[in-house]
């Protein structure tokens, strides 16, 4: 059908030029007013002459009727002017012809607008927290994503898919005081990450009779940003036992991703952050901490820094934004596409 339009918008133009002295209509003018009939019997393509009359200086009905007995486009377009519409109907053997051509000439592109060719666009979807497993509420977000992926694709895009993990905070500090207490190696290499969520459970049941475990959690992940090796290392392992169970529910959804760089990949920039943010004045330590106060929002706090120093969702949340937006995705994902 797009054949046909332009057909149509090349011969309106050349007819209004031809047809009133002085006038000028663009064929992307014409595009713009060309629509589609309600109603079928009307025709398969119309254009209201109504907008014209300004133009033009002439009637609706003038306008339509002149333009009709200067049109012609190969025979396989008539038109028909009836109470200020240029009616245009095309010859089905002409349409059908033109349609399983183009079908059998994009194969499985066919349809595609091609507005993406030579474009990059970046997805975030999926994006489970480590050691733990994917579950029912992660699927809504990862068919949705993916599907946004499929079609920028079918559309011409360059498509990165990012699974932008829950790969840091103190969930893992909390995962290496139990490790240590109650795992053992060969557990967690035989049960993989339902091992990792039974120690996660027991951490949090052993917690509620002593809460100094809570302490020990902080601590734990305070060392781990701080770079103690030791800890380093467990995390490393518990996010490849993560991403490894990961692939198999997306193989069976036949999804990949170009990259697994999470959270973690932001640690080592909040620094930065937090200097913007405390040059910008709009920091301040409450109890030791470091929040931005929200309250001329009608909002509570943002908690930037906690009083043990280590940082949270917001801070690598804000180094992330702060960093893409003026960061190489090459060094990104050249950087970090291994846990």
């Amino acid at each position: 059908m797009k054949t046909f339009k332009l057909k149509i918008a090349k011969t309106i133009s050349d007819a209004v030029t031809s047809s009133f002295a002085g006038a000028a209509l663009a064929e992307s003018e014409v595009l713009d007013l060309l629509e589609y009939p309600t109603d079928t019997s009307m025709g398969d393509i119309a254009l209201p002459c109504f907008k014209l009359s300004k133009i033009l200086r002439r009637s609706p009905i003038q306008i339509a009727a002149a333009l009709a007995e200067a049109f012609s486009a190969e025979g396989s377009i008539k038109a028909e002017a009836v109470n200020g519409y240029l009616n245009f109907r095309i010859d089905s053997t002409a349409l059908a012809n033109e349609i399983l051509g183009e079908v059998f000439a994009k194969g499985e592109k066919y349809g595609s607008p091609e507005n993406g060719a030579g474009k990059t666009v970046v997805l975030d979807y999926s994006s489970p927290n480590v050691a733990k497993p994917f579950h029912i509420g992660h699927l809504g977000t990862t068919v949705i994503g993916h599907s946004i992926k499929k079609l920028h694709e079918f559309a011409g895009y360059k498509c990165i898919g990012v699974n932008h993990l829950g790969d840091w905070g103190t969930q893992f500090g909390k995962l290496i005081v139990a490790y240590r207490k109650w795992g053992r190696k060969e557990d967690i290499e035989q049960g993989g990450i339902d091992k990792l969520v039974e120690l996660y459970v027991k951490f949090h049941t052993e917690a509620e009779a002593d809460p100094t475990l809570e302490d020990q959690a902080r601590a734990e992940f305070t060392a781990l940003e701080a770079g103690n090796a030791e800890n380093h290392e467990l995390w490393k392992w518990f996010i490849t036992i993560s991403i490894e169970e990961y692939k198999k529910t997306y193989a069976q959804l036949d999804i990949e991703f170009d990259s697994y760089a999470g959270e973690s990949f932001y640690y080592d920039k909040c620094g930065p952050v937090l200097e913007k943010l405390k040059e910008a004045a709009i920091t301040k330590v409450d109890a030791g901490a470091t929040i931005v106060d929200l309250s001329d929002y009608n909002m509570p706090p943002c908690l930037i820094l906690k009083k043990d120093g280590s940082t949270l969702y917001p801070t690598r949340d804000i180094a992330a934004a702060v960093n893409e937006s003026g960061f190489s995705l090459e060094r990104r994902f050249v950087a970090l596409d291994k846990p």
